[in-house]
């Protein structure tokens, strides 16, 4: 056995100094306090499996790749990494929990360490020490990462990806909007004079992890209705709720057919093939397109815009963010060893450059990050640097629980504003069946 000392943890004499040091890593200065890392001495022989989403950037993979050889390198752990569909990761994480085999470390979504708290470690030191070196975790990160009700850490938010309003300026100007509308009536107007002049919108509606659930939220929390209340009562069967299905309907109508079977790569496909002129997502799609190998791709890039998608009666901007959120599991024979993992992966010499090289996909957690390049480059990106700043989790306003992780795994949310979409259901009776099917879950 052997302690984690400050080199090991990425913290050697190039990136230490006396207090308020600037760590430079991706040519960026990150300010950084001197503050003490935890005691984590190693496991003889420690070996890690860790599980976590699949890239929709490729530097997401490589990055995350080579920062975690530098942990093998430095410390002798050998660490095995899968990367798991978005769709399959939260049944293969239920079957790692429930069986108490498998990965170490599951990089899952949002509310799901909070399906599993009992059966987590207790991240509260590495948390704390990171908190107190990089300025402070967002709001938002400590939402997801504590237990709720307490300050004990089940967690380690990673980052978020935000689900902005993405779309093809030219084509807007076309029908007379010189900006993205801030409100409903305008934006739904110009979805009907897009889809006229051969431009449909296009938000997903089928079970996508991150799509879907940042459209039907954004879409319900606009218009003031909520899946429960701050005491978690169930409160999705409202007169707010029904008002903002039938506005969802209304705009369904300016969609392009097939936004039902969307998954996270729908949306994408569609607007990169020119088939939509207006969507929800992340960073990804206009990294993909300024990427691009096809010229005709890339340049469409310049076209790309971002805003907030328009406000409703709430009176507010109302997003969602999709987190990804790190936890070890009590299982593992080497829980030092995972906690000085996660630690490494967040410090500034390997972070930086991962949050910097994806373009900032997964929006930085701690407040220290702000100060990224990737916030100071292309301005077509600056909107996401305040995912985890401006964004509400997805449980809002109730507690995030293994009641709202629950609810959030089985798509109570998407299904209704689908079911009413679509025209399955009226509005009231969507409603309906979201009270009865979240309230299985909250009577549990």
């Amino acid at each position: 056995m052997h302690d984690i000392t400050r080199r090991s943890l990425g913290l050697g004499a190039g990136a230490l100094a006396a207090a308020g040091l600037l760590c430079r890593s991706a040519g960026a200065a990150i300010p950084a306090a001197d503050a003490p890392p935890p005691a984590l001495p190693l496991e003889k022989g420690a070996s890690l499996r860790v599980l976590r989403p699949a890239k929709f950037v490729e530097p997401d993979e490589v990055i995350f790749r080579e920062n975690t050889k530098r942990f093998a390198d430095t410390t002798g752990v050998a660490v095995r990494v899968d990367f798991s569909g978005w769709e399959d990761l939260r049944p293969q994480t239920a079957v790692t929990a429930n069986t108490g085999a498998g990965p170490d470390v599951v990089v899952g979504w949002t509310d799901d360490p909070h399906l599993y708290a009992d059966k987590l470690l207790d991240l509260t030191d590495i948390a704390g020490y990171l908190g107190k070196k990089y300025g402070g975790w967002y709001p938002l990160a400590e939402k997801y990462g504590k237990k709720f009700g307490t300050d004990q850490w089940i967690a380690l938010p990673f980052g978020a990806s935000g689900g902005l309003a993405m779309y093809r300026e030219s084509w807007m100007k076309e029908v007379g909007y010189d900006t993205f509308p801030t409100t409903l009536d305008p934006f739904l107007d110009m979805c009907r004079k897009m889809k006229k002049a051969g431009h449909p919108a296009g938000f997903s509606l089928g079970h996508a992890v991150g799509d879907a659930n940042a459209y039907c939220h954004w879409l319900v929390w606009a218009h003031g209705g909520a899946m429960t209340d701050e005491n978690g009562r169930v409160t999705i069967n409202s007169k707010q709720t029904v008002e903002a299905l039938k506005y969802g309907k209304a705009l369904y109508e300016t969609f392009i057919p097939g936004t039902n079977s969307w998954l996270d790569t729908g949306n994408n496909k569609a607007l990169l093939a020119g088939e939509i002129g207006v969507t929800q997502n992340g960073v990804s799609l206009y990294y993909s397109a300024k990427n691009s190998q096809d010229p005709k791709i890339a340049a469409m890039a310049a076209d790309m815009g971002h805003a907030y998608m328009p406000i409703g009666p709430a009176g507010v901007v109302t997003h969602g963010a999709l987190a990804i959120n790190a936890m070890a599991f009590k299982h593992s024979k080497y829980p030092n060893a995972a906690k000085a993992y996660l630690a490494y992966m967040m410090e500034a010499p390997q972070y930086d450059r991962w949050l910097t090289d994806s373009f900032g996909y997964w929006g930085q957690p701690l407040r220290a990050y702000e100060q990224s390049a990737v916030w100071s480059g292309d301005p077509k990106i600056r909107l996401y640097k305040e995912t985890m700043e401006k964004c509400r989790w997805y449980a809002w306003p109730g507690a995030i629980t293994e009641q709202s992780g629950a609810v959030m795994a089985d798509y109570v949310m998407v299904d209704m504003v689908a079911a009413a979409s679509t025209g399955d259901s009226t509005p009231e009776d969507a409603a309906k069946e979201a009270e009865r099917r979240a309230k299985r879950y909250y009577r549990t």
